[in-house]
């Protein structure tokens, strides 16, 4: 492989720490490289440095002759002057870049629904990083070098993103380096890990899951002074190589190795005690949101009072023309120690449902029905539990809470201070004079998290809660809420931080809410088929959705197979939600009874999982 860029003996430093030490790197044709490290590292320096947008304090970076280079950081620089078509294509007539397959495909896939003539200006900060992206992948460039590519992207745009670099260059041609926290991102696209850590930058072979297992090993030899970051990691590893099937299936790290590795590591989260325990807190009752529905006036009529993201509206005619509907037919009883993350492009209402939940929002149909012992806290993508205390040094803010806070159940069970719970979260002790506002967004956001925990809520909504955060402090969170005794709701465009936390997934579809027995994957099925018939005249929609896979007698088989197992899947479900209701009568201090009754619930859960795998192979095949 050619070489394509070299960096010899970088230093660079600022008046309070050396960043980098006399670092040498090189990058050849068809390297594909994630850079992961800690907050404040220096991950965006590297990047910066190589890309030659920032001047090392020593050492040099070199480029093989005619080598063409492009950034994406994290600063907003587009021109507000301009319209999207500009932005992206420049002054390029329509059939130059209409006739070019690369730029079509980018902007079929970032830029789809966002008019092609609307000014640069008149966009949020989410369509104004797809345009700056798009504006990039539009170009052609032997290496690209991206920042947090994935920020206020959502779960389709992020798997487009990934098969699109994945496919851009050939094998051995082109180059990419990419700084993010996206842990499923990087398993999908990289090829060869950096870390930055300790003024230096170490090389691993692979993407995420075989960094993970590689750094388990680098930790195992490395004494006790890395203990809190090798077993953070064991129990990551422990979740790749359990949890998650369609990556376990990948050839990306050997093994056997990785299996004597987790061998003695525990379940990554103990469900019998966290559902007794959830039970004793909450009761029967959590959250029963029932035939619910939002809708509002038209704006030519009235104005959106929702609190959250701008829905996506419908016209209902059976409420008439001036109604923008948000939720329809919402039906959901969420049990005690239920943990769901919830999907949805952007504007589809997921903001709207968490405040059904929560109760700030209103149904205008239908009617939500809280349990008398619920208390709801909500990680807003705000900063709103920080108002308060924005001036206040850390230590005087965590002066104010309460003494302790109770980490797992049972045996495991341990009582930890605040300030034991913020070193958890990666807070050093000289931290704890800096105020609020001087702190890094991932510090106030890590700040803001455990101001929610201290006030011990059962149930947990959690609203992006990975922005700003690196994957060491996300491993970090992913372990606190493990132990964590009670409802939790995720809505988060990380993929794998969705998966990780929640044991299920629900989407926000045509303004109802859908189970998804299929994960994410059926998610980004549904979603495709969902733009494909939005494409296609009603006719043919009502021809490809009749059935694609199959026809005749095949098809009325296989429709009446996926009526039976709905019914089989809903029997089940209510089964199971009624004995998670009937734990709350029982001796709470019998743990041999609740274990035989969580084997009961347990085994029928197994039941529901073979059942949905069924229908989601027969969904597939209907259409």
């Amino acid at each position: 492989m050619a070489h394509l860029l070299g960096a010899e003996g970088l230093h660079l430093e600022y008046p309070t720490r050396v960043v980098f030490d006399s670092i040498t790197l090189g990058i050849e044709e068809g390297d594909r490289i994630g850079i992961v490290g800690r907050n404040g590292d220096g991950k965006s320096s590297l990047l910066a440095m190589l890309a030659g947008t920032k001047e090392p304090d020593a050492g040099r970076v070199t480029f093989r002759g005619g080598t063409r280079i492009r950034v994406l950081d994290q600063a907003d620089t587009l021109d507000d002057s301009l319209t999207v078509s500009a932005a992206v294509v420049g002054d390029a007539a329509d059939h130059e870049w209409a006739g070019d397959a690369r730029i079509r495909d980018v902007i079929d896939g970032l830029l789809r629904g966002l008019p092609w003539d609307a000014p640069v200006s008149s966009l949020s900060g989410g369509q104004r990083r797809r345009v700056s992206l798009a504006k990039l992948l539009a170009g052609d460039w032997d290496i690209i070098a991206l920042d947090e590519p994935t920020n206020h992207l959502d779960v389709e745009a992020i798997t487009w993103l990934a098969g699109h670099l994945k496919t851009r260059w050939a094998k051995n041609a082109g180059a990419l380096l990419v700084v993010t926290h996206d842990r499923w991102f990087l398993d999908e696209v990289v090829t060869t890990t950096w870390e930055v850590h300790d003024r230096i930058v170490e090389p691993f072979e692979g993407g995420y899951a075989a960094y993970i297992l590689q750094r388990v090993e680098r930790d195992r030899m490395a004494a006790a002074t890395e203990a809190k970051r090798q077993n953070l990691a064991r129990k990551e590893l422990a979740w790749l190589r359990r949890g998650a099937p369609a990556r376990t299936s990948k050839p990306k790290f050997r093994i056997e190795a990785a299996n004597q590795l987790i061998e003695d590591v525990p379940e990554i989260r103990d469900k019998v005690s966290l559902q007794s325990l959830a039970v004793s807190r909450l009761g029967k009752d959590v959250v029963d949101l029932l035939d619910a529905g939002v809708s509002y006036p038209s704006r030519a009529t009235g104005s959106d009072p929702s609190t959250g993201s701008d829905p996506s509206t419908g016209s209902d005619p059976s409420t008439g023309s001036g109604t923008q509907v948000v939720l329809r037919d919402v039906e959901w009883r969420i049990a005690p120690g239920e943990r769901t993350g919830i999907l949805g492009v952007n504007g589809a209402g997921k903001s709207t449902l968490l405040g059904l939940i929560a109760g700030t929002i209103a149904p205008t149909s239908g009617r939500v029905k809280h349990g008398k012992t619920v208390q709801v806290r909500t990680l807003t993508q705000r900063l709103d539990e920080l108002d308060a205390v924005w001036n206040d040094p850390v230590r005087v803010v965590i002066s104010r809470l309460r003494t302790s806070y109770t980490l797992g159940t049972g045996s495991k069970a341990q009582d930890l201070t605040p300030g034991q719970l913020l070193e958890r979260m990666g807070f050093s002790s000289a931290q704890l004079s800096t105020p609020v506002k001087d702190l890094s967004g991932g510090q106030q956001r890590r700040l803001q998290l455990l101001l929610v925990l201290l006030e011990q809520p059962n149930v947990l909504i959690l609203d992006e809660p990975t922005n700003d955060m690196d994957t060491d402090m996300l491993a970090a969170i992913e372990d606190l809420l493990d132990s964590w005794p009670g409802t939790l709701l995720v809505v988060s465009h990380d993929r794998y931080f969705l998966e990780r936390v929640t044991d299920q997934q629900f989407a926000i579809l045509d303004h109802r809410l859908r189970h998804l027995p299929g994960g994410v994957d059926e998610y980004l099925r549904l979603r495709e088929l969902q733009e494909k018939q939005a494409d296609q005249p009603s006719a043919t929609v009502a021809a490809t959705a009749s059935a694609p896979g199959l026809d005749g007698a095949a098809l009325r088989t296989a429709q009446k197979e996926v009526a039976a197992l709905e019914r089989r899947i809903q029997k089940l479900t209510q089964q199971v939600d009624a004995a998670k209701h009937a734990l709350v009568d029982h001796d709470q201090s019998d743990y041999a009874g609740l274990g035989e009754k969580m084997a009961v619930i347990t085994a029928q859960e197994a039941e529901i999982a073979a059942l949905e795998e069924q229908w989601f192979d027969l969904t597939e095949q209907i259409g």
